[in-house]
């Protein structure tokens, strides 16, 4: 049974079918009482049905800015997890980068009326998504800035970078690098993944003595973005020993960056991520990575909108995740005319 059926049993278009659905402004009440019956006699999706013409459509809209970074698989099979008992569908959508094309992705998820929205590390403006919570129940995911208008979920970000210098000191590292994403300044978001990542990768360096060292290179947390970031600090007559990047899929870009300026893994560089996702655990990879439990995130994120969309509570909260260093084989002791 289509809404088609709906509309041709009730003789009315199928656009009127879905205004009603949808609880749009201007139907009049007869047209909702003629679409109604239709429902009820055709059985169309009852529950559904009945529930959206009180104003909710049971979809999630998930903001992320590049499908090919497998940590947002880890978040998104979380959301997937969580709502699979219910009557929540997910819709997607892949902004890229740019915090325009991001905030267009946004409200076109707003105006096809989802329930609620799950905004992964959002490079738009904040205002905007502030705006936008005020009227959708609203998930962050990744940035630290606190707000009563919207839920966060994060990873303590400063304490991952300060496992991963801790890890490579021990080592007997000294010169360690971060690639960091660059972030959008006017985003005004204050507390972004990578500014707290950055923050606790410099403390860790001078609490090691090693602020002489500090060396960040800004770069998008993509394959192409670790590859260009790996091209310039390993190209350097004083390259660093072990570089530290913010996500696997910008460390595996350092890593083909290494490979074609024929440096070994771990041998000439040692190399460390930040999510631990599914690739940095294959045989051929083995990347020492920090493990933010991407499925908790994504689970804690949609239990945290579905309480609110449903109302049962209307007080913001912000729930943190412990990360966890998983040392790899991708990590070493530093190359014997580099140490000390």
């Amino acid at each position: 049974m289509t809404i088609t059926d709906v509309a041709r049993h009730a003789g009315v278009s199928t656009a009127a079918v879905s205004k009603v659905m949808r609880n749009a402004y201007g139907v009049s009440d007869a047209m909702r009482e003629k679409v109604r019956a239709a429902i009820d006699e055709l059985d169309y999706r009852p529950q559904a049905a009945a529930r959206g013409m009180r104003g909710r459509t049971y979809t999630i809209g998930v903001l992320l800015d590049n499908i090919r970074n497998t940590f947002f698989a880890d978040i998104l099979d979380g959301i997937r997890d969580e709502l699979v008992d219910s009557e929540y569908t997910v819709i997607i959508g892949a902004a890229g980068f740019d915090a325009q094309a991001q905030g267009k992705t946004i409200r076109a998820m707003v105006d096809r009326q989802t329930d609620g929205l799950v905004l992964i590390a959002p490079g738009t403006q904040r205002s905007e998504v502030l705006a936008m919570a005020e009227t959708t129940p609203t998930v962050v995911i990744g940035h630290h800035d606190v707000s009563d208008l919207h839920d966060s979920v994060v990873d303590a970000d400063g304490i991952g970078a300060g496992l991963v210098v801790d890890h490579l000191v021990a080592l007997g590292h000294r010169n360690i690098a971060l690639v960091s994403a660059p972030g959008t300044r006017s985003s005004k978001w204050a507390r972004t993944p990578e500014i707290v990542l950055t923050n606790g990768y410099t403390e860790a360096m001078g609490r090691h003595g090693l602020g002489a060292y500090t060396q960040v290179c800004r770069s998008a947390y993509s394959d192409e973005g670790g590859y260009k970031a790996g091209m310039s600090l390993l190209g350097q007559a004083d390259r660093p020993t072990a570089i530290m990047a913010g996500a696997d899929v910008a460390a595996l870009g350092v890593w083909r960056a290494a490979h074609e300026l024929g440096l070994r893994v771990p041998e000439d560089v040692s190399l460390a991520g930040y999510n631990n996702t599914a690739i940095a655990d294959l045989a051929t990879v083995q990347l020492s990575s920090i493990d933010q439990a991407g499925h908790s995130m994504g689970s804690t994120a949609a239990r945290l909108l579905i309480e609110r969309v449903e109302g049962r509570r209307s007080h913001a909260v912000q729930t943190t995740m412990t990360p966890r260093l998983v040392a790899r084989h991708s990590t070493g002791a530093p190359p014997t005319t580099a140490a000390g």
